[in-house]
């Protein structure tokens, strides 16, 4: 007598059921932050309006009255050419200060004499801020849109080069010492060792640059510049619309935050390189 085998039921595939449920976490969690996200915007809405109160329209600007500034301003084009005049001279000013500052850091990182070299002139610089050189960059580049472009260049490239170099310098040895033993040349390690574990550093230190160059636009703006946001909030000031000022500094802030999201977005892609945004 033998006894029958039996065999084990093959597994069944996951329900669509099972499956609604294993998602049901990341839509409430989604719902959760969008939820609160909405509660945070009410909320300072609500502050905002019983400020205003308090103060007056001389002082601070309601909502109601923010929006129908803005509404004006862009009835007639000025918000626009402003958010695009400020947009234009951030971003160039900002990629010119990645594009130099990342393989400066780099050769500052690994190369000591360029470092040496380089070193005094980057802890001198780097703590004089921006807003002092504006009458100099008026003077040397005209009050055309270079004067701009190298105020924001100026504050974004020594942010670039400090962190870059951090990334640089905190290279694994073990990699070097095993690259270098395989035949690696200097500039092969440079490429291939040193450049990826300096990458999540870099990011870092873009991002800290694009807040930098918002910073700097305002003062970049306030002299000598017929558009842009800072232009906005000076003229505005002058001429007593506490609106239009309020208008400048919250299109300022929300462009910064679109601006830092849409560059989260193009570095997902380094995530390999252990990038986390």
């Amino acid at each position: 007598m033998t006894l029958a085998e039996t065999k084990p039921a093959p597994a069944r595939p996951a329900s669509d059921k099972s499956r609604r449920r294993g998602q049901k976490p990341n839509m409430t969690g989604s719902l959760r932050r969008g939820g609160l996200f909405i509660v945070s915007i009410v909320l300072g809405l609500v502050v905002w309006q019983l400020v205003a109160s308090h103060f007056g329209p001389a002082l601070v600007a309601s909502p109601s009255e923010t929006w129908q500034g803005a509404a004006d301003l862009w009835a007639d084009g000025t918000l626009w050419q402003s958010i695009w005049a400020s947009s234009r001279r951030i971003f160039i000013g900002w990629a010119l200060g990645v594009v130099v500052g990342a393989p400066l850091g780099l050769l500052m990182g690994r190369i000591t004499i360029v470092r040496e070299i380089l070193d005094p002139y980057i802890e001198f610089f780097r703590f004089i801020p921006p807003i002092a050189f504006v009458t100099l960059a008026i003077i040397w580049f005209g009050i055309g849109e270079s004067s701009k472009i190298v105020l924001i260049f100026y504050t974004s490239v020594f942010v670039v080069i400090i962190n870059t170099i951090s990334g640089a310098v905190s290279t694994d040895e073990t990699k070097l010492r095993a690259a270098a033993s395989l035949g690696a040349s200097k500039s092969q390690i440079l490429r291939t060792i040193v450049l990826p574990s300096a990458i999540p550093h870099i990011v870092t230190g873009a991002r800290l640059a694009m807040g930098n160059s918002f910073l700097t636009i305002v003062s970049a703006e306030i002299v000598a510049a017929q558009e842009g946001l800072g232009a906005l909030i000076w003229t505005s000031r002058n001429y007593g619309h506490i609106d239009w000022v309020f208008v400048g500094i919250i299109v300022l802030g929300a462009l910064g935050f679109l601006f830092d999201r849409v560059l989260r977005v193009c570095v997902r892609p380094l995530r390999r390189y252990g990038v986390k945004v």
